[in-house]
Formats: C-alpha cells, sequence, structure tokens
C-alpha cells in the first residue's frame, strides 16, 4: 500500500491485462451460465446456491447461521433469501430440537427434487461457458489462482464441493 508522499505503483501492461481479463472475465461467464440456470430451471443463482449446499449436507439441512458463514452472506440477506424460497416450497426453517435454540434449513421434498434435477443441467452450463473452453492447464492455473486468493483473504475451505 503506498502513503501519500509515494507514487501510486501503476500497473504494468501484463498486469493491467490479467486485471482487465480478470474484470471481464467474471461477468460475461457468470451472466451466461445464469441466464441459463434461469431458463432451463427457472432458479436464481442464490436459490442454486442455497441448493446446492444443503443438497450436499447430511440430511439436507443446515443451521441458518453456519449456512450464511459458509456462503459468505449476512444473515439479514440469507433469511430474505429462505423466505422467497420457503413461498415457493422448497426449503422450510425448523428449530433445533437438540438445544431449543438456532433455527436450521432444509430442504423439502420439492427441494430435492429441484436440486437433482437443476444440477446436470448447471454443470453442462458450467462446461459449456467455462471448463470445456479452457485447457487442462488453464483450468489448474485458473484454481491455483482461486486457491491463492482464498489462503490471501483467510477463507477457510469449509465448503462442501457443490454438486455444480
Amino acid at each position: 500500500m503506498t502513503t501519500p508522499s509515494e507514487p501510486p505503483r501503476w500497473l504494468t501492461g501484463p498486469e493491467q491485462d490479467a486485471w482487465y481479463a480478470w474484470r471481464r472475465m467474471f461477468p460475461l461467464v457468470n451472466a451466461e451460465i445464469a441466464r441459463d440456470l434461469s431458463q432451463d430451471s427457472a432458479l436464481s443463482e442464490a436459490d442454486y446456491d442455497v441448493l446446492s449446499v444443503l443438497g450436499s449436507t447430511d440430511g439436507h439441512r443446515m443451521r441458518i447461521s453456519k449456512l450464511a458463514e459458509m456462503m459468505h452472506w449476512s444473515r439479514s440477506r440469507l433469511s430474505h433469501q429462505l423466505t422467497r424460497m420457503e413461498q415457493r416450497g422448497i426449503v422450510r426453517r425448523e428449530d433445533v430440537a437438540a438445544d431449543g435454540r438456532g433455527a436450521e434449513v432444509v430442504l423439502t421434498e420439492a427441494g430435492v427434487e429441484t436440486i437433482t434435477t437443476a444440477a446436470p443441467l448447471h454443470v453442462e452450463s458450467v462446461r459449456r461457458h467455462l471448463i470445456d473452453i479452457l485447457t487442462p492447464e488453464q483450468l489448474a492455473v485458473l484454481a491455483e489462482v482461486g486457491e491463492t486468493l482464498r489462503i490471501r483473504f483467510g477463507v477457510e475451505r469449509k465448503s462442501p464441493r457443490f454438486s455444480g
């Protein structure tokens, strides 16, 4: 980090190319995958994120506080998202019976069916718009970059591998 008395450390040509590539890459790929998800499954990215995490847990349930932490969402954002999903009958909230405090979110039968149907379509979209375009070497570099950034920002590797 520079101080006001130090000149800025401007990006070099290759650094600027990398920065611009990063800035363009994510929104382009994400928009295509989100469009497919909406068309194929009538789900938003947020719906899919919640369903895929719950779908990969034992019993298809998780404490709401843990889910918010895992997804790096505020409890408020998650609460609003869960309300929308409850209205569609794909999740429900339950009190935690073991300790009488806190709540869990649980996939309903309709939620399990929804993620089971959506996951293969979603993974095909991910393949079409990212995985199959890159070489194995490029994928390895992308994974390495992601891991480096995860470590740099102190994010624990506690997220399950999502189903898609």
